[in-house]
């Protein structure tokens, strides 16, 4: 038997979020309608687990952008 103890994870909504700092209200929206936060629809309401939207912005390579331009 498992005896670890696995937190819920930590979820908000986009305005929590942007109020954080971590990315703007419009960027979080546009991800999202994007399909590219790890995020649950209560009713009309998108909560968004914080943690894994914290390691996916954390693992990003941030030359990936740049390179597509450099073409």
């Amino acid at each position: 038997m498992d005896n670890e103890v696995t937190k819920p994870p930590k979820m908000l909504t986009i305005r929590e979020i942007a109020k954080l700092g971590v990315l703007p209200e419009h960027a979080l929206r546009i991800m999202l309608k994007a399909g590219q936060l790890p995020a649950l629809y209560v009713g009309k309401k998108a909560l968004v687990n914080y943690d894994k939207l914290c390691d996916l912005l954390h693992n990003l390579n941030a030359a990936s952008p740049i390179s597509q331009f450099s073409k």
